[in-house]
């Protein structure tokens, strides 16, 4: 007996898609052998790590929410924007967090790297439609990466490089 499978229509870093899939087809199993962004990462596969991080907007105006693409279904994403973090920059021109990530020598394997990317890009978005008072500001940071598991043991200098791409922006943090 086949699987039962479904008709969606979404985006995926701005470009529409519209696929027929089962049911219960991993979004990031879509993502890296249908659509070849390969920077999702499968870890622990029950959505525990963060590793598989992508950020979704329900709504073109909505706030972009973290997702976890190894535990949701694509047949799920109808109507849906989805960004990975090969929509946030590249090897060429890297984002002003990928950046940040670089110079502060904020990964070791970089397995983890593209969740943590993720999570401060929404961070990113939240300040920048409504800033925090500076004391806040660490608060903030471990509120969107705080789950996130590193094997390598890498926090510090994530903290570091968002830390530094948040106040090199003016207008998200106030005194």
């Amino acid at each position: 007996m086949s699987e039962p499978l479904v008709q969606v229509l979404f985006h995926v870093n701005g470009r529409p898609v519209s696929t027929t899939v089962p049911t219960d087809l991993p979004l990031v199993d879509f993502l890296r052998e249908e659509l070849g962004l390969s920077g999702t990462r499968l870890c622990c596969g029950i959505g525990v790590c963060k590793a598989c991080t992508v950020a979704a907007r329900r709504a073109p105006t909505s706030q972009a929410q973290p997702m976890l693409a190894c535990s949701t279904p694509v047949a799920l994403l109808q109507g849906q924007s989805i960004t990975t973090v090969e929509g946030t920059g590249s090897m060429e021109r890297p984002s002003k967090v990928q950046q940040a990530f670089l110079d502060h020598f904020a990964f070791q394997c970089g397995y983890c790297t593209p969740g943590f990317i993720m999570a401060t890009e929404m961070l990113l978005g939240r300040l920048r439609a409504q800033p925090i008072q500076r004391d806040r500001l660490d608060a903030a940071i471990e509120e969107a990466v705080g789950q996130h598991i590193c094997r390598c043991t890498g926090y510090a200098r994530y903290h570091q490089a968002i830390r530094a791409v948040v106040m090199a922006e003016k207008g998200l943090v106030t005194a």
